[in-house]
């Protein structure tokens, strides 16, 4: 199915791909947990809200769910706090990301921890760079700008 200019919309899902919008109550705590560092851009990720530092998403929403990028040992303790592997497609975990343990969503001193604990571990990351566009030059071959 190829995809198409408005992907991601429910009609143009693949099957078995649900959308479900995150709820406005869970957005609403997301936003409030944000940290206030002025180095954080909010923007979408999924088509749901997400957090970015140096160009690298370290928590977002997605569904019901609110997810956050840490470290090894932060990782550990999330999942022994009640914490799951993220998994946007069922058998295919993002690396370093956990879903924040249910019982600390509602809690906003919590949420904004593990939230705070995901900017920490992204200051260690290296910042992306925007890679050179390419371009299509007669003759078949791609040239960079």
């Amino acid at each position: 199915m190829p995809p198409s200019p408005a992907w991601g919309r429910e009609a143009d899902n693949p099957p078995g791909m649900p959308w479900t919008k995150t709820p406005p109550e869970l957005a609403a705590a997301f936003d409030k947990a944000a940290p206030k560092d002025p180095r954080v851009v909010r923007k979408p990720m999924f088509g749901y809200p997400a957090l970015f530092l140096g160009g690298n998403m370290f928590a977002g929403t997605f569904q019901d769910k609110i997810v956050a990028r840490l470290s090894a040992e932060d990782r550990a303790r999330a999942m022994k706090e009640g914490g799951a592997p993220f998994e946007p497609m069922a058998g295919r975990p993002m690396k370093e990301y956990v879903v924040v343990p249910t019982r600390d969503v509602g809690k906003p001193v919590a949420l904004a921890g593990w939230i705070e604990r995901a900017r920490v571990h992204a200051t260690t990351l290296p910042a992306k760079t925007k890679a050179a566009r390419t371009k299509a030059v007669k003759g078949g071959t791609a040239k960079r700008s």
